[in-house]
């Protein structure tokens, strides 16, 4: 293990922004993950830990220890006659999973495909898309205590999983390190194709029987069609939740919106954060170098040298202009740092 200093960010995260940290190092084993919060400990440092770095936002120089988890490996756990259990490393790369899972035809994760990020941060997020969440394959994690270095177990219950949260994001907070998570997937598939445009895309491609592979890539098609590749322009995928809002403010904004999209949940009626950007004006809009993604107003971006504090302005104005006109508090997805 070695630590470095003074480590630009800038190519860790998925919005590009340059800012720095005091100390960097990368770890690979858990023997090193130890090493690196003894040493932090030690120096009464702070600890950042970095994933795929595509749900955080750096408005300022990390002033501690950031680590790098780059804990790999996947292999299969336990089997019975329909599904099997795999045990993925933290720092497995997301999509990467998820095309090995289909190349195995093990089901459950290809409506999950193209999300970016690693496995580590999956449970943390409880992350989601096309009416599938981690919580439905979910089966265990391993976390590293990052005071007393012990590793302890969840399962789904202990984590505590909530729309786009868990446990690790509320209470528990700052105080585990991922390290390993179990999913359980199925030999025999059961799609869910009932969300979005998945069943019209499949239609558009003549697809009548999907394969695993057929649903992962019409998913990657529609994907691609709204969301800004992090390559080409900094973003870290969607900025906000879909708000919940009750049955009862619902039908008072459907009465002077008709178009509003509402779908029920079991907390009252999540509405699309996408669409009440877009009618305040905001899709497409430019100031400097960030923006809100001229496909998808869910999305904000930089176009090269923005700052994390300029995006995270941006988001404020997006934010009053939605409470102004629906009044609707937008909460954001990505985490501030």
């Amino acid at each position: 293990m070695k630590i470095q200093e003074n480590i630009s960010l800038k190519p860790y995260t998925t919005f590009g922004i340059d800012k720095k940290a005091k100390f960097f190092t990368r770890v690979s084993t858990l023997a090193e993950l130890k090493l690196a919060l003894i040493s932090a400990k030690e120096n009464q440092s702070p600890v950042l830990i970095l994933g795929g770095g595509s749900n955080i936002l750096l408005t300022k120089d990390v002033e501690g220890l950031v680590i790098k988890l780059e804990i790999k490996g996947v292999q299969v756990v336990k089997e019975d006659e329909n599904h099997l259990w795999i045990e993925v490393g933290a720092g497995e790369v997301w999509h990467e999973l998820v095309l090995h899972s289909i190349a195995q035809n093990w089901a459950g994760l290809e409506n999950l495909s193209l999300i970016p990020g690693t496995v580590g941060a999956s449970p943390m997020q409880n992350i989601g898309a096309y009416g599938v969440e981690i919580k439905d394959v979910f089966h265990s994690l391993q976390a590293m205590h990052r005071d007393t270095l012990e590793i302890q177990s969840f399962d789904a219950e202990a984590c505590q999983f909530g729309y786009r949260e868990s446990v690790f994001k509320q209470s528990l907070k700052d105080q585990y390190v991922i390290t390993s998570v179990t999913f359980c997937l199925s030999k025999t598939p059961a799609f869910r194709l009932d969300y979005g445009a998945i069943q019209e895309v499949l239609q558009a491609n003549g697809v009548q029987h999907p394969t695993l592979r057929e649903v992962s890539d019409a998913v990657i098609q529609i994907r691609q069609s709204k969301l800004p590749d992090p390559k080409e322009i900094g973003n870290a995928g969607s900025f906000f939740k879909n708000p919940t809002i009750p049955s009862s403010q619902f039908e008072q904004l459907k009465a002077h919106y008709p178009a509003l999209p509402g779908y029920p949940s079991s907390e009252g009626i999540k509405v699309a954060a996408g669409w009440l950007i877009e009618q305040t004006g905001w899709k497409g809009k430019r100031i400097g170098d960030v923006g809100v993604h001229a496909k998808q107003a869910l999305v904000l971006v930089n176009y090269g040298d923005g700052t994390g504090e300029e995006i995270k302005s941006l988001s404020e104005q997006v934010q009053a202009s939605v409470m102004e006109k629906f009044g609707i508090q937008l909460q954001a997805e990505v985490n501030f740092i």
